[in-house]
């Protein structure tokens, strides 16, 4: 293809992440991430591909983007840029150049604004991206305040590259992004969930999150986060709940690695939001005493506002809610009093977020006393294990009365209704205490509640 663009008078570069990820020994990444750049003109692309595509695709084209297909690689190929900014959106008057290198300072970070020439493979860069790579420091090409008011989503993209390549920002960036916080107004709740969806599924979430709070762009993206940083009391009675948070955070990784799992956005969020109702529900008792009773139910509510505000998915909103909503359940076992019923309600209660909820849990112990965190975990590995021996007696992921709703319209003798719905309650609930009843006992204990609530 670079030889197809030479013949035709043009020259093309391979460009962005694709040259930043072969420097660090990255794979290349999926369809989509192979970027190009060229001096032709998009109808120009459109025609010098036409022999070598398999495919072509023009919806970018107003902006100077040709995606096509060459032997299996879905390439985006556009026109060099050099747009201008209203200062309002986010949005470039489209205008298109032909210099590389003017090209490449418009780009977001020095790592990001390298370039391979086709077909010769000359490398260039000329703002030092290479250094800045191989030095971990995430530095903008132009003035970073010119950068970020051209597109602000830039500020957020560098806390999620802190999270996904471990770099650190230039003094220079973490500057501006703080002076410029309020910029994030311009940019659409689509843009700032899919960067901080990012950043969670990174490799160091901690960090990325910590360059939001300490820029102040968490308060305008996610403001419950730096809530959390309360002051103890004189008397030092409770932690730094926004440490806390960041640890749980680190802890449920260590432990999603360890169980097998792949990075779980819906645990991570959990995990960060799951102390999320403690400043709205911090009381001072007798003695210095600090409480937050309820503070999961308050937490949960918060969550799934929050990401419905961030416009997640209601999957993602009920189960991340759902998690906040349980995770303090299991401080009631106590050391071990509880029923195989109150096992059983743990498991239903949970669902299909059992493991997750393990998971959670587990992670939600910081405590620097290392003998009540091994209470703790001998605790919660007891109560794993008596999950495990009741799913081997009875069906607890899908645990239903023992008589369905047609039997009991058959049994009693009356239609759909609410009185169904209410029979069928009343033996979930009995199912619940006693575990699996026969046939006939369900029967008796029917007719037992028929007799006492049917008039």
């Amino acid at each position: 293809m670079g030889r197809a663009f030479v013949d035709a008078g043009a020259r093309i570069y391979l460009v962005g992440g694709t040259i930043r990820d072969a420097l660090l020994g990255r794979p290349p990444g999926p369809d989509g991430d192979w970027d190009l750049t060229t001096d032709a003109l998009p109808e120009q692309i459109v025609a010098i591909t036409a022999p070598l595509a398999a495919a072509t695709w023009t919806t970018g084209i107003e902006f100077g983007t040709v995606g096509v297909q060459i032997d299996g690689l879905k390439l985006e190929i556009t026109t060099h840029r050099a747009d201008e900014y209203d200062g309002v959106s986010r949005n470039p008057l489209v205008r298109f150049g032909d210099s590389i290198v003017d090209d490449l300072r418009r780009r977001d970070f020095t790592m990001n604004a390298m370039a391979l020439a086709l077909p010769g493979r000359e490398f260039i860069d000329p703002h030092g991206g290479l250094a800045d790579l191989a030095r971990g420091v995430l530095r903008t090409p132009a003035p970073p305040e010119e950068s970020f008011g051209d597109d602000p989503l830039r500020m957020l993209r560098a806390a999620r590259f802190v999270s996904q390549l471990g770099v650190a920002l230039d003094d220079d960036v973490s500057a501006a992004m703080a002076s410029m916080a309020g910029a994030m107004a311009r940019i659409t709740v689509e843009r700032i969930q899919a960067e901080l969806s990012k950043l969670l599924l990174g490799a160091h979430p901690r960090e990325g999150l910590a360059v939001l709070v300490e820029t102040g762009l968490a308060a305008v993206v996610l403001p419950e986060l730096p809530a959390l940083a309360m002051a103890a009391d004189e008397h030092g009675q409770h932690k730094d709940v926004y440490a806390h948070t960041l640890q749980v955070l680190d802890q449920a990784i260590g432990l999603e690695k360890a169980r097998g799992f792949a990075p779980d956005l819906i645990l991570r969020w959990a995990a960060l939001l799951h102390d999320v109702g403690k400043p709205a529900t911090r009381r001072f008792e007798d003695a210095g005493r600090v409480t937050f009773h309820h503070h999961e139910v308050v937490g949960a509510r918060m969550a799934k506002s929050r990401l419905k505000a961030l416009k997640y998915s209601n999957e993602i909103i009920d189960d991340v809610s759902q998690l906040v909503f349980l995770h303090l359940r299991f401080y009631g076992y106590g050391r071990g009093e509880w029923t195989d019923s109150a096992v059983r309600r743990y498991v239903t209660d949970a669902g299909p977020l059992l493991d997750r909820l393990h998971v959670l849990v587990r992670s939600d112990t910081t405590t620097r006393n290392k003998r009540k965190a091994a209470t703790l975990a001998r605790t919660y590995d007891e109560l794993e294990e008596r999950i495990v021996a009741l799913r081997a007696q009875e069906e607890l992921d899908s645990i239903r009365p023992d008589l369905d709703g047609n039997e009991i319209m058959q049994i009693l003798g009356i239609p759909p209704g609410r009185q169904i719905g209410q029979a069928y309650k009343h033996l979930l609930a009995l199912r619940m205490e006693n575990g699996p009843m026969s046939h006939e006992a369900a029967v008796a204990a029917l007719h037992e509640w028929a007799a006492a609530n049917i008039v």
